[in-house]
């Protein structure tokens, strides 16, 4: 899923037909969920709260002890926790001194538009369309929604590349093949949207929440820092897990479900314009200069890390977790993506000049306006948090909660994994809803011993499943109006009906899938990650 800054607030159409208990159910959902402010205002009006309840936490007395041991990076002298009050003429002097620097200094704002100038490149060359296309077209007709929920699963990759070009895409090849459409809709949707932190790749996505999770993490650990492949081979191994889960759903219920296809169900010539463009002898030459400068800027990043010369190891004792390559990822993400996009539009023609290539960064950052705006108040947001203390001291009273309810186990992550299900039919912005929860979760689940990694990787599950589900979701609208090219009466209610069995099924097979991967075979979920956390 790409970056989802701007809920839908537009009505969309109602299911026709008498309203059942789960249709008003969904209606209830969809009216609540519209409810709440833009993620921007949503951030705005935070800050005043954060602000108020400073000055009222200060008045009371609020405080803690700290549970970081003595002599910790941060901890008091006396090891106390205090609250302090923003509301008074050293707070304002804090606020309006660090505005710019609060915004400036915010870990993900850097690295995710750093990473979509990259990926802008490969996106407007045509290289990431005609990949996604090829992988596509050219899978065996018995393999075919096997390769569209897998395509779609790793288009996160791309941005919204997935959302615009691949689910429609997929109600073609269905119905090209004789299959219902909107059973190849509902699964490509299921990929990219539900799918949407899972992939093999590293996409935007990573160091969006890394950054995040780093910043929460500082809360009570100042060392701590969070790379952006940190949760990157369990995020691997869900990627194989979303797509079975998604191709058995579709085999198995949806397309049963929807039965054989009337095409006298389509919006009035719709159908006509219903073919796919396959890829041209000319993008297929583009493609294989594209990978061949993948694998020579790979080659060349193995060279720079793999032997005990290599410059971008550890400087002082040669170690390559804590390295600067490690450290780079961001760096590496760029020159994957615009090397073999500048190749692939040389090739083909869609770069031919350096003007084309500068075009293609410009409108991957102008796409970014509105991310820009809400990372400067969740920037605000996260700092206030910070200076008054009240993350800090939420934690360890949440931590201490756990820990008498005895709830400090590894069964505290399914009622995490849960809240952000639901929280996350209201708030259909990724970044938004951990800026919001992870100044809260990181340092509490920290403080009863998981890694900020984990906690980021459990934090991902929730945030994906329950995509497919929600009206709140920046591009639900989108996919309902590709749906309804395919049959004209199709509601809201029907679509999230379709989409529901997807939802269950991935939220209890991939927690379960977590479970068995972090507490049952104990592997790290990223390289150079822990499990478990120990206050320094």
């Amino acid at each position: 899923m790409a970056e989802q800054p701007d809920p839908m607030r537009a009505s969309a159409p109602k299911a026709t037909g008498k309203t059942g208990a789960f249709t008003r159910f969904l209606n209830f959902v969809e009216w609540l969920g519209n409810l709440l402010p833009h993620p921007v205002t949503l951030f705005a009006i935070l800050c005043l709260v954060i602000l108020g309840v400073s000055w009222i936490a200060g008045a009371a007395g609020w405080e803690v002890m700290d549970p970081r041991p003595e002599g910790a990076k941060g901890r008091a002298d006396d090891g106390v926790i205090r609250a302090v009050s923003l509301v008074n003429a050293e707070g304002l002097r804090k606020i309006v001194e660090n505005l710019v620097t609060n915004f400036t200094s915010f870990v993900p704002l850097g690295t995710v538009l750093v990473s979509m100038l990259g990926v802008g490149v490969a996106e407007r060359s045509g290289m990431l369309g005609a990949a996604i296309r090829l992988l596509v077209l050219k899978a065996p007709k018995q393999l075919v929604t096997i390769a569209v929920v897998f395509a779609s699963v790793i288009s996160n990759t791309a941005s919204e590349m997935g959302y615009v070009v691949l689910i429609p895409l997929a109600g073609v090849v269905f119905y090209a093949l004789g299959r219902h459409p909107l059973a190849g809709i509902a699964a490509s949707f299921a990929g990219v949207s539900g799918g949407y932190s899972a992939n093999v790749f590293i996409g935007t996505v990573d160091p969006l929440l890394s950054g995040i999770t780093q910043e929460s993490a500082r809360l009570i650990d100042q060392t701590v820092t969070v790379s952006p492949v940190s949760n990157w081979w369990f995020m691997s191994f869900s990627a194989v897990i979303v797509t079975a889960v998604c191709v058995w759903v579709t085999h198995r219920i949806i397309e049963p479900k929807l039965g054989k296809y009337d095409p006298s169900n389509a919006e009035e010539g719709a159908l006509d314009t219903m073919r796919i463009e396959p890829v041209s002898a000319g993008e297929k030459r583009g493609l294989r200069w594209a990978l061949f400068a993948g694998v020579v800027v790979a080659a060349l990043l193995v060279l720079s890390v793999a032997p005990s010369w290599g410059p971008l190891r550890n400087p002082e004792d040669g170690d390559i977790l804590n390295s600067p390559f490690m450290r780079s990822i961001v760096a590496f993400i760029l020159v994957g993506f615009i090397v073999p996009g500048i190749v692939y539009g040389r090739v083909t023609g869609s770069f031919k000049s350096d003007k084309e290539v500068i075009d293609s960064m410009s409108h991957a950052m102008s796409s970014m306006g509105l991310y820009i705006v809400l990372v400067f108040f969740a920037a605000q947001f996260v700092a206030y948090f910070n200076w008054s203390n009240l993350g800090s001291i939420t934690a360890v009273m949440g931590a201490d909660m756990l820990k008498q309810s005895n709830l400090t186990g590894p069964i505290v992550f399914i009622p995490f994994i849960l809240m952000c299900c639901l929280v996350n039919l209201m708030i259909g912005s990724a970044s938004a809803l951990w800026a919001i929860t992870g100044p809260i979760f990181v340092p509490m689940l920290m403080l009863v011993g998981y890694s900020p990694e984990v906690i980021q990787a459990a934090y991902r599950i929730g945030d994906s499943t329950t995509n497919i589900i929600t009206p709140m979701m920046s591009y639900f609208g989108l996919i309902l109006a590709f749906a309804t090219k395919f049959d004209k009466k199709l509601g809201i209610g029907t679509l999230i009906a379709t989409m529901l069995p997807y939802a269950l099924y991935l939220i209890v097979i991939w927690i379960a899938a977590f479970y068995l991967w972090v507490f049952g075979l104990g592997i790290p979920v990223g390289p150079g990650t822990e499990i478990y956390y120990t206050p320094k």
